[in-house]
């Protein structure tokens, strides 16, 4: 049932699912998919509808305050976990346990930039996560110039963070956000 309503959401509003991982994204039981950009709250609704229209096994991480009744109710069924962004946690520790231990396939979605506000730096924790949970990074990425939503590639950590960082945002050089002026990539400043 999501599968159709992810498809009808995408067909409706003109969008198209491009899927550039080899072997589809479907064959990575178990990865980290970053979203980005994310300027907007209309990312989430592509978003979802891709990932539904795809049928991937998710779970993703979002801003504890979106968690709170009723909506909270929809957004754990739908494989929501919130994050309370004001105070340290074992997040990183957690999440990595959560895909190295799942016995089912699992994706786990996060947003690179951490928030929908102009950030200088993109946030670690997808990266520290893949790495200690030894899984790829898929690129997942929403471009509203295209209307393309859906996957660059799928990457694997080095351990060389800024390096890898780099090779990361290479991918998101040609894709346009919702927002423009609230993405940041390191070679567009």
């Amino acid at each position: 049932m999501l599968k159709i309503i992810g498809q009808l959401i995408l067909q409706f509003s003109g969008w198209k699912v491009i899927d550039n991982t080899p072997n589809g994204v479907n064959s990575h039981h178990r990865a980290v998919i970053i979203a980005a950009p994310h300027t907007s709250n209309w990312d989430y609704i592509f978003c979802m509808a891709t990932i539904y229209s795809v049928k991937l096994q998710i779970r993703y991480l979002a801003k504890a305050s979106l968690f709170k009744f009723p909506l909270g109710i929809l957004m754990r069924a739908l494989g929501g976990i919130p994050v309370n962004r004001e105070k340290k946690n074992n997040l990183v520790e957690e999440m990595a346990q959560l895909l190295k231990t799942s016995t089912q396939p699992i994706q786990l979605i996060v947003p690179a930039e951490g928030t929908r506000s102009y950030t200088s730096e993109w946030k670690s924790g997808f990266y520290h996560i893949a790495l200690k949970a030894e899984v790829p990074i898929i690129l997942g990425f929403l471009d509203y110039k295209k209307k393309e939503a859906g996957f660059l590639d799928v990457f694997y950590p080095t351990g060389n963070y800024e390096a890898d960082l780099d090779s990361i945002q290479a991918y998101y050089l040609n894709i346009t956000p919702k927002y423009p002026a609230l993405f940041s990539l390191k070679d567009k400043k």
